[in-house]
């Protein structure tokens, strides 16, 4: 049986990195791509083939689709996990930031795929793997461009997913939840660049992957290796039939799980928690209150819930954070 043809965008680090690893480790053909060839050394030693790839870059997506059809005559499997996180307030990132955020995580994904379909219709089989995130399911602030993208390849994908499955091809999204990558750092830098010193500053002292970017501290410490999501990557485009949706990484399903059952207020108080200096005692003592109602309300929706580790997490979860 011929080796499957797989093409991950964004493979220098994180997931896309662990991703190509595993893949190439077990009988695929992997190209890996990146802005930076230099970051694409590693792997290229362990059996990945590496691209030079820009993804906000006409010519530069094009060349590296060509390539990967000229060598190997077709694309099996896309992975679009090229990405990274522009924070600060809404009002304080520059619309050329802001821009450059939907350029990197949603047109730039989209016009890979757009130019990965030809081939994939005309063997009438392939798989296209968004990796989004449970940031595209949920906001904080500091994060709306952020959010705003990974939202926008939600849609688009479902979208898509609906066009092409009659055409033999699979459209997946994953949702990580917090993974040890360089996000965060990136995602912290971008903030205190953009809101570090105006009025929304104390979101930006306070937000929870702050003092993981300065420190190797908090969510990092809990958060899962890249290679969790390469596995779960691989059992998604291996299955038969594959769910239009994968969720895992550190708190991701409690999270999803409470965003589902709360209402909106509550969940915008969960979330606010977690940005200390914005939050009065009186609302964390709302909170609190409304704690043993959700708990009661999960339960009464299934009775298997209270007990189950999802019930428990969800509870852990509201606990800890409201």
């Amino acid at each position: 049986m011929d080796r499957k043809v797989v093409f991950i965008t964004g493979a220098s680090s994180g997931i896309g990195r662990a991703t190509a690893l595993l893949l190439a480790k077990h009988n695929y053909t992997v190209y890996g791509a990146a802005r930076r060839i230099d970051r694409l050394k590693e792997i290229e030693s362990q059996g990945v083939k590496p691209l030079v790839l820009d993804v906000t870059d006409e010519v530069s997506v094009s060349n590296a689709i060509n390539e990967v059809i000229k060598n190997e005559g077709r694309i099996d499997v896309l992975i679009n996990n090229a990405g990274y996180g522009e924070y600060g307030a809404v009002e304080d990132v520059s619309m050329e930031s802001a821009r450059r955020q939907l350029d990197v995580n949603l047109f730039g994904l989209a016009r890979v795929t757009q130019l990965a379909l030809p081939g994939m219709r005309k063997q009438k089989s392939g798989k296209i793997v968004n990796v989004t995130s449970i940031g595209g399911k949920m906001a904080t602030p500091m994060g709306g461009w952020y959010h705003a993208s990974k939202f926008a390849v939600e849609g688009l994908s479902d979208s898509l997913r609906l066009e092409v499955k009659q055409l033999g091809i699979d459209v997946i999204i994953i949702e990580p939840g917090g993974i040890k990558t360089e996000w965060a750092g990136i995602a912290n830098d971008t903030m205190m660049k953009a809101s570090g010193h105006s009025a929304y500053s104390h979101f930006a002292e306070a937000a929870p992957f702050a003092e993981a970017a300065s420190k190797a501290a908090s969510l990092d410490d809990k958060a899962p290796e890249p290679t969790v999501i390469a596995a779960l990557i691989k059992k998604a485009i291996e299955a038969k039939k594959p769910k239009a949706r994968y969720v895992k990484g550190f708190m991701a399903k409690p999270i999803m799980l409470a965003k589902k059952l709360l209402s909106d207020a509550m969940f915008d108080k969960v979330i606010l928690s977690q940005f200390k200096s914005s939050v009065k005692a009186a609302g964390k003592v709302a909170a609190n209150a409304a704690l043993a109602g959700v708990i009661a309300t999960s339960a009464a929706l299934s009775p298997c819930l209270a007990g189950s580790t999802t019930g428990a997490a969800i509870a852990v979860f509201l606990f800890l954070y409201i």
